[in-house]
């Protein structure tokens, strides 16, 4: 919804000052072109880009910021001093037409910063759905955010990270960039992520190391018992014995504990086996 759309709606005819609706505050900052839907709540001295679309439900305590091109769903509490859109800290950007694209049922916590991407992937930063980010925790340009993910207070996301569905980071977790945090993974407070953190496991550390199987969250999720069994013992010949991929896979198959979750941790290790710095995503190499 538009200045003018607002005006219209107000029965304004002409110029003179704009009366808004109830739902958005007479302070807040609504630049023309902005796309919002009609029961959005904007609180006092919100500031929302003319390339914004917001979503039904969606509620925008005071003094958040919406810069630039970002698409955010449904059902999305801001709470104050958000910056969402904000130009990606990379020396090398340019300039160039890139976005913020956020799912729906956030919780997006005071102070959080969410920055738009470069132009060396996608051109998108992306934040799913039913996600908790507490405040000041940061997403940096390119990273993408899966579903159901916690980054509590202060937890720094480098650029192009990636943060799978159910994964779990405590309080001043920081990331290196190209890092990628497997699902249901739980990284303890003040950790230092400098490479991939496996599906399934707890790890913690300068720099994070599995130290075990993420127990609790997989049992209060209803994995079944025996796949827990499998996980740690996949855990222990990966991680603890360090048998090698190949002859830990043939040791889980000939005690027949392949299941699902397992095949899955191969997988993940196989990838990052395939990366630079045991990070998977960072293929790149000097010449």
């Amino acid at each position: 919804m538009t200045p003018r759309d607002l005006q219209e709606a107000n029965g304004e005819e002409g110029p003179g000052t704009l009366r808004l609706p109830p739902l958005i505050a007479p302070s807040a900052v609504i630049e023309p072109g902005a796309r919002i839907a009609d029961d959005v709540r904007i609180g006092p001295y919100c500031v929302v880009s003319g390339r914004a679309t917001i979503g039904r439900g969606t509620r925008l305590d005071n003094n958040v910021t919406i810069l630039g091109e970002v698409l955010i769903g449904e059902e999305n509490r801001f709470h104050t001093n958000c910056v969402i859109g904000g130009e990606p800290q990379d020396v090398s950007y340019k300039g160039g037409r890139t976005r913020v694209v956020i799912g729906d049922r956030n919780t997006i916590r005071e102070g959080v910063t969410i920055n738009r991407a470069t132009e060396k992937e996608t051109g998108e930063t992306f934040v799913g759905n039913d996600n908790f980010l507490m405040a000041a925790s940061h997403v940096a340009h390119d990273c993408r955010v899966g579903d159901h993910v916690i980054m509590a207070n202060g937890v720094l996301l480098g650029g192009h990270v990636r943060v799978e569905s159910h994964a779990s980071l405590s309080g001043g977790v920081a990331v290196h960039h190209w890092a990628t945090i497997g699902g249901w993974s739980f990284v303890a407070g003040l950790s230092r992520v400098l490479h991939d953190i496996p599906p399934y496991m707890l790890c913690e550390g300068m720099p994070a190391r599995p130290r075990c199987v993420n127990v609790v969250a997989l049992r209060r999720n209803g994995v079944e018992e025996n796949w827990v069994g499998a996980l740690a013992e996949a855990h222990r010949l990966l991680y603890r014995a360090k048998v090698g991929l190949e002859a830990a896979r043939e040791i889980l198959v000939s005690k027949g504990m392949c299941v699902p979750p397992v095949e899955r941790v191969l997988e993940f290790a196989s990838r990052q086996k395939n990366g630079r710095h045991g990070r998977a995503l960072d293929r790149r190499r000097v010449a």
